[in-house]
């Protein structure tokens, strides 16, 4: 092999050596961009994933919320309406309470005209007719749940019975009612009137 085609042979192993360098040094460069790159990739990753972790959390607080406000609402909603139901109940059963109130001073007048003494036989036909008319009467506000306290020879009873007088009677037991002054009266089981009496010291 003469000089001249060595010298070709080595310039053309050093250009190729020289290629080679340059392609390992792109590809070096190359993959240090990209691991760079991947490092990137991953942080920006772990930044979004706590982002979305702190945002759902955040979403299941407001849930959390709501649900409780809905849970208060509807109970508070379930006892209106036991209340309102509670209300229209005691008003259907007591809705004649203020006709008998205004209508029990008509007994009472009913009951002093009984009790006045007569003696010609037209004021008995009278009085007789006005029994009738009392019974009727009387019959009409008991269908309303009307019903008359029994006092007299019973025990004392503040919540039935209202004492305006006391009374000496060795016969009979310490806070027994000895009279009944005015008739007491009850609408169901409610007390629409206490007893008016006089009681055994």
């Amino acid at each position: 092999m003469s000089k001249d085609e060595n010298k070709e042979l080595n310039e053309e192993t050093v250009k190729t050596a020289a290629v080679e360098g340059d392609n390992q040094t792109e590809e070096a460069s190359t993959s240090a961009s990209a691991a760079d790159e991947a490092a990137e990739n991953t942080d920006s990753g772990e930044a979004e994933t706590d982002s979305c972790g702190t945002r759902i959390a955040e979403l299941e607080e407001e849930l959390e919320r709501k649900e409780d406000k809905y849970l208060r609402l509807l109970s508070d909603f379930e006892n209106f309406k036991r209340r309102s139901a509670a209300d229209m109940q005691a008003a259907e059963k007591y809705r004649s309470q203020r006709l008998m109130l205004e209508l029990l001073p008509v007994l009472d007048n009913f009951g002093r005209a009984f009790d006045a003494e007569v003696t010609s036989e037209d004021a008995l036909a009278l009085k007789k007719g006005m029994e009738m008319i009392y019974q009727s009467f009387r019959s009409a506000m008991e269908k309303e749940g009307l019903e008359e306290i029994g006092a007299e020879g019973k025990e004392f009873d503040p919540n039935y019975h209202h004492a305006v007088m006391q009374g000496q009677d060795d016969s009979k037991p310490s806070n027994t009612v000895l009279e009944e002054l005015q008739k007491g009266y009850m609408l169901k089981d409610r007390i629409l009137r206490p007893s008016m009496v006089k009681v055994n010291e």
